[in-house]
């Protein structure tokens, strides 16, 4: 297994690459939905762990899951970086449990949790449209969006603390904003030839796509849970 693409000196051969990565990317990205539900079931029933003592476990996560990318980025060019990935997601599906749990409960929870996830879809469709056909090079946004990234986590991690409604409502509206961006910018990076890899490229957008679910399913479930 060679996931890293080489690319030829004349024009043509640059388009096939970039489309084959491309579709590589999408292809890798469905097969990690697999371990993402099968987590996030076994999250459902189990996920009281992770409420007990909810900043030591998501300090652990947060670790596990740079861990992960790590040894994903080290592994990217064999068939062990894509294990790493779908247990990568699988961690991440498990993860979800508390939250699918809370959302369940309410009256509206199944339709919540269906529309997060079909308006995380459209804006990985949108992103995608706007980076296929301007074939514009955002790469640039990279560094200003990764300093966001930052200071949003830090912003969480406080807020865990203090326990602040408005905060954390406007923590979720500004992630879903930044990590559309970073879908923006890694669907580009395919397009314009800066990311030949498969696995790195679908490592990314999963994470964008999972964070986005998460806070518009946050969002949602503030604005329009209806409750017993």
């Amino acid at each position: 297994m060679q996931p890293e693409i080489q690319y030829g000196s004349q024009s043509g051969s640059l388009s096939t690459a970039q489309n084959k990565v491309l579709r590589n990317t999408y292809l890798l990205l469905a097969l990690t939905m697999v371990p993402t539900v099968i987590g996030a079931f076994i999250g459902i029933s189990t996920g009281g762990i992770i409420m007990q003592h909810p900043i030591m476990a998501s300090l652990l996560m947060i670790g596990a899951v740079i861990g992960l990318q790590f040894a994903i980025s080290a592994n990217r060019n064999s068939g062990l970086g894509v294990v790493l990935l779908l247990g990568m997601t699988f961690l991440l599906g498990w993860w979800l449990g508390p939250l699918l749990n809370f959302a369940l409960r309410l009256q509206n929870g199944p339709q919540l949790i269906g529309i997060a996830a079909a308006g995380t879809g459209g804006i990985l469709l949108a992103m995608s449209l706007i980076a296929t056909t301007t074939k514009k090079d955002f790469s640039f946004m990279g560094k200003f969006l990764f300093v966001g990234m930052i200071v949003l986590l830090l912003a969480m991690l406080a807020n865990m603390f203090f326990q602040i409604p408005a905060l954390a409502l406007t923590i979720s509206a500004l992630v879903v904003v930044v990590f559309s961006l970073f879908l923006l910018h890694d669907v580009s990076r395919i397009v314009t030839g800066g990311e030949t890899n498969y696995i790195m490229a679908a490592t990314g957008v999963y994470i964008s796509l999972y964070n986005i679910f998460v806070n518009l399913l946050s969002l949602l479930m503030a604005f329009t849970g209806q409750r017993d």
